[in-house]
């Protein structure tokens, strides 16, 4: 490890009490900062590296930091903190700001081997940001931080692959995959001008040239991420419905690697589903054949994830076991929205007729690695008119492990479902006609290439429906208020039975 890597650290006492001041008044204002409505009670380096020793002129720094946090109504000591979050930040350093990246601005540091300085998120520094692509297109190791590339891609990682099958990492974090259709990799040039994206979810992302877009995950956690495993997976069979990694970002851990972002092609004019849906509503016009294709597009993705990794069938014991974790979400999701409580018995029953009918013996269910959290927002229809899937980290609240469990394909399906419902709401008037339509051609596509239709399984569809509906409750009281009528309007008809027509807006009388 260099001096440039290590020299942050050296006295990481001394570095956190100097930036402590400014982080804790600039981190809960992110959007993908996960403790929202809790104090911060301190934070716990794990790593700080030096990507540009901060000069004269400017520096860029990499923080791994873990936020310790109470629990809710206790005092904020170490006896009643939850598990600490660990969070990438990124860090530019100069002495003056320029009037330009003032939005960046996170504070002036008063204390310590920054002081005098100004801390900025570097995201939206262009030379910064050119820096993160330039270390990726030449793999190799700074500090704890390790560049990687697809083997057989140019200047590229070269060792050995997992045995656990085409396209998946190894213990390092390193893939045994060339990317798809292209033995040599997929070269990035230099050069290209980065340009930060100004929509903020979970994660940050830049573009670099409308060529490649890097996605930096900002809450991470050890283990292999979904976002960089399945696209691997499917590259290696081939499956063009998903941008193929390029080259990624990691760190060493205790032990599994943390999985920091992840280097794609960038799908250059394309809109996502969610935009093209809006105008389709705003215009009055026809959406059915975009669903069909949608539905050919999941279709093909899960045919090739089914290929790629290992797929179970789910006998009895595992069906019942899968209808009591949406039982207990639901129990979890009554307490914290309590608008939830007058529909709990009706929304269990939902899940009670999945577990009746594994112990009827009427269903084996077959289940496999899936998208985890697919709407309209996640796919993406290129000039050309051609379908993409992408944000393959599934549902980022739920722990890695269970987003890294065979599922089955019914709850990529009822995700689009909810999606559809959700544009239609969105709309004024409200037109359920149009979201009907849309389902119906959806599940159409999908028969198109699977061959079974998701609606010939009706009370799986209807549980992970419900399900994603109970999710989508908790999402939106936490974090979008206003929003929360749209899944409380589909909780009441899945509990009621009632048609769109008759649905009304929970806690009110009047029509959605």
């Amino acid at each position: 490890m260099s001096e440039a890597a290590t020299r942050p650290s050296a006295d990481p006492g001394a570095l956190l009490a100097s930036l402590d001041p400014l982080l804790r008044g600039w981190l809960p204002r992110q959007r993908w900062f996960a403790g929202k409505g809790r104090p911060v009670a301190g934070f716990d380096l794990v790593a700080a590296t030096e990507l540009l020793p901060p000069g004269a002129e400017q520096g860029l720094l990499h923080l791994l930091i873990r936020v310790r946090q109470p629990l809710p109504g206790s005092a904020p000591t170490a006896d009643h903190e939850l598990p600490a979050d660990c969070y990438q930040l990124l860090l530019g350093i100069r002495t003056e700001l320029p009037p330009r990246l003032a939005p960046a601005l996170i504070g002036h540091v008063t204390g310590g081997a920054l002081a005098g300085r100004t801390v900025y998120e570097a995201l939206y520094d262009p030379r910064l940001a050119a820096l993160l692509l330039e270390r990726l297109r030449l793999p190799g190791r700074l500090g704890v931080l390790r560049f990687l590339r697809a083997r057989g891609a140019g200047g590229g990682q070269d060792s050995p692959g997992s045995p656990d099958g085409p396209g998946s990492l190894d213990s390092r974090g390193s893939a045994g995959a060339p990317a798809a259709g292209n033995a040599h990799g997929i070269d990035i040039p230099p050069g290209l001008v980065p340009r930060a994206l100004g929509v903020e979810q979970s994660n940050s992302s830049l573009v670099y040239g409308d060529t490649f877009i890097l996605k930096l995950f900002r809450r991470v956690v050890p283990g292999v991420n979904p976002d960089l495993e399945l696209p691997l997976a499917l590259a290696a069979q081939g499956c063009r419905r998903v941008p193929p990694p390029a080259a990624w970002l990691t760190a060493d851990g205790a032990d599994e690697p943390l999985v920091l972002g992840v280097l794609q092609p960038y799908v250059a004019g394309a809109k996502d589903g969610w935009e093209l849906a809006l105008q389709s509503l705003a215009k009055g016009t026809d959406f059915s054949a975009e669903a069909r294709a949608l539905g050919r597009a999941t279709a093909e993705v899960h045919a090739a994830l089914a290929a790629a990794l290992p797929t179970v069938t789910l006998g009895r014991a595992q069906v019942e076991l899968l209808a009591r974790g949406m039982t207990e979400r639901l129990r979890a999701a009554v307490r914290a929205v309590p608008a939830l409580r007058p529909y709990a018995p009706a929304l269990r029953t939902a899940y009670d007729a999945l577990a009746d009918l594994a112990a009827e013996g009427e269903t084996q269910l077959m289940a496999q690695r899936v998208h985890g959290d697919l709407h309209l927002g996640q796919c993406l229809r290129a000039p050309s008119g051609t379908w993409s899937l992408i944000d393959f980290e599934g549902e980022p609240a739920r722990p890695l492990a269970e987003r890294r469990m065979p599922q089955p394909p019914a709850r990529d399906v009822a995700g689009m479902l909810r999606s559809f419902d959700y544009a239609a709401r969105s709309n004024h008037p409200w037109t359920p006609e149009w979201a009907d339509t849309c389902r119906a051609a959806y599940c159409s596509g999908y028969a198109d290439v699977s061959g079974r239709d998701p609606r010939t399984s009706p009370v799986l569809l209807r549980a992970h429906e419900t399900d994603k509906a109970v999710y989508e409750a908790v999402y939106e009281a936490r974090h979008r208020p206003d929003w929360l009528p749209v899944p409380l309007a589909a909780l009441d008809r899945l509990a009621t039975g009632s048609t769109r027509e008759e649905a009304t807006d929970p806690g009110t009388d009047a029509p959605l």
